[in-house]
């Protein structure tokens, strides 16, 4: 599994126990940033954690800021992408298993470290499962799909 993380200047922490977490796993990982020396605004960065797994060029993202909040809902702007903001690991585990999301978003401003790594390792081995929520999931696809070439 190949695996994109991002962050802003609030989950730079956060990011770096998470970056540690993945390597201690055996996971790859891209880092596509924040740098301490990074001025870009978490919007930018989400866009590109977003566009690099719609490309296929990453199996899963992984991004954080100080609330998860505005990463989530940049990385949903990106047509295909299904983010979750997730705070405990019932969420992330349906994040995956009924919703498919291809991204994790968390808080750092509102989860430690610790529970952040078992959120991230529980959204890490579930695998969407074709069921009852098949149905729902390719419904948000249609519904994306309607408003790619909308013009507001």
């Amino acid at each position: 599994m190949k695996i994109v993380i991002g962050c802003d200047d609030a989950a730079f922490e956060l990011k770096e126990i998470i970056k540690k977490h993945l390597s201690d796993k055996h996971i790859n990982f891209c880092d596509m940033g924040l740098k301490p020396e990074d001025s870009y605004y978490y919007p930018d960065i989400a866009k590109n954690v977003a566009l690099a797994v719609k490309k296929g060029e990453f199996d899963r993202g992984i991004l954080l800021c100080g609330t998860g909040i505005g990463v989530c809902i940049v990385a949903n702007k990106v047509p295909g992408i299904r983010a979750a903001l997730c705070h405990d690991t019932f969420s992330a585990e349906r994040a995956r298993k009924s919703n498919d999301a291809q991204i994790i978003t968390m808080g750092s401003r509102v989860i430690g470290p610790e529970l952040a790594k078992s959120i991230l390792d529980t959204w890490l081995e579930a695998e969407f499962s074709d069921g009852p929520s098949t149905p729902k999931v390719n419904r948000i696809k249609e519904i994306d799909s309607e408003f790619h070439a909308v013009r507001f």
